[in-house]
């Protein structure tokens, strides 16, 4: 069944619009399409046209049926292919790989979504239309019979595959299944619905190094993300019943315009799925720029107030110091004057001391005087009364 690469290349280069296309490709494009062909590589099962020809539920319902049953952890069959009428954001479409809704054999919900990118938001875009699949399956129900209820309907779930998770799964870097479901946070049992499981390949694929399927879950996860011949003779060999889906891929790659239509078209999405992220890593930046931009405004703001208080306040402190000059200025005076008065005090002790100096000289010299006429008038034999 696998041609050669010579094979391969002489059919395309002998038809001018497989060569043409093949021409528009860059080399490692090229080089991939070839191994795939030609066996080196195994396909790629999460590109979209692969995933639907292999998995399609119309003619395969029991292989995405059995891909669910070890998924949700219970026998699960596929009714029927819904049509995905989902009312997603435009946006959203744009970056999907494949998106697959199915009515369950108990008219339950699923939608199982291949994101080559993971989204931002996961948790949200996960939420939003879990809801609208209930809401679809309430008109449903309701316009098959008037008198159902709220009992009629049945649980949804949203499967989504990651070939490259985002940010916050990485944050449970030994985890790549999560199942999440409400819960109360008292034990009470309520039937809420919605039901959702998220599958990291990309962290799969890290733990998974040098190690031994453990269980058909991981067989189908290893499925989905091994491409190296060696793993997948390994996949093979503890699950045979892998083999029908890799024959016909293989048969499908017999077929060169086919599978060359094929991967065109998953190129062209995975340029329109890796722009848009691109896009969105780009705007995230410019609304943290922004983000940024309107606090530093804030922050000038504040900073321009606070510098009005600060000149207010250095015009208070102005004035206060040039009255405080003014009385310093005043005491000076005071204190020059009051010099000058006590420079005059010390000249007017002093004189006052140098008379009172001399008055007592003076009475000194009176009582010597006195004291000789005393002595005068006893040698005289008059009395000092007299």
């Amino acid at each position: 069944m696998i041609r050669s690469r010579e094979e391969i290349l002489s059919e395309i280069q002998n038809r001018k619009h497989l060569y043409a296309m093949f021409s528009s490709w860059r080399k490692e494009q090229q080089e991939e399409f070839l191994d795939f062909c030609t066996g080196n590589k195994g396909v790629r099962i999460l590109y979209d046209s692969f995933f639907k020809e292999i998995l399609n539920p119309e003619y395969y319902p029991e292989r995405l049926g059995s891909f669910l049953s070890e998924m949700l952890g219970q026998e699960i069959k596929v009714l029927k292919v819904l049509p995905n009428d989902t009312t997603r954001i435009t946006a959203d479409s744009a970056l999907l790989i494949t998106d697959i809704v199915v009515e369950l054999e108990d008219h339950s919900i699923a939608n199982i979504e291949v994101q080559k990118i993971g989204y931002k938001f996961p948790g949200e875009r996960a939420a939003c239309y879990s809801a609208d699949l209930l809401l679809r399956q309430y008109k449903r129900v309701r316009g098959i019979d008037k008198e159902a209820n709220y009992k009629d309907i049945k649980p949804v779930y949203i499967i989504v595959i990651f070939e490259r998770s985002p940010a916050v799964f990485h944050n449970f870097p030994d985890v790549y299944m999560h199942t999440v479901r409400p819960v109360s946070d008292t034990g009470i049992q309520l039937n809420l619905l919605q039901n959702y499981l998220f599958l990291s390949l990309d962290i799969f694929k890290a733990n998974m190094h040098n190690k031994a399927i453990r269980s058909k879950a991981d067989a189908w996860l290893w499925f989905f993300s091994m491409d190296d011949p060696e793993e997948i003779v390994k996949l093979l060999t503890s699950y045979p019943e892998f083999k029908p889906m890799y024959e016909d891929i293989y048969r499908l790659c017999c077929s060169t315009e086919r599978v060359m239509n094929m991967f065109s078209e998953e190129l062209h999405m995975l340029d329109v799925n890796t722009t848009k992220y691109m896009m969105d890593e780009m705007q995230e930046e410019i609304d943290v720029l922004a983000n940024q931009r309107e606090e530093m405004l804030k922050e000038k703001e504040r900073l321009l107030g606070e510098k009005e208080r600060l000149l207010g306040e250095k015009e208070r402190l102005l004035g206060e110091k040039k009255r405080l000059l003014g009385e310093k200025k005043q005491l000076l005076g005071e204190k020059k004057q009051l010099s000058c008065e006590n420079v005059q005090l010390i000249q007017e002790k002093r004189q006052l001391t140098e008379k009172t100096e001399q008055m007592e000289k003076e009475h000194a010299l009176m009582e010597k005087e006195i004291h000789k006429l005393k002595l005068l008038l006893t040698d005289y034999g008059i009395s000092e009364n007299v």
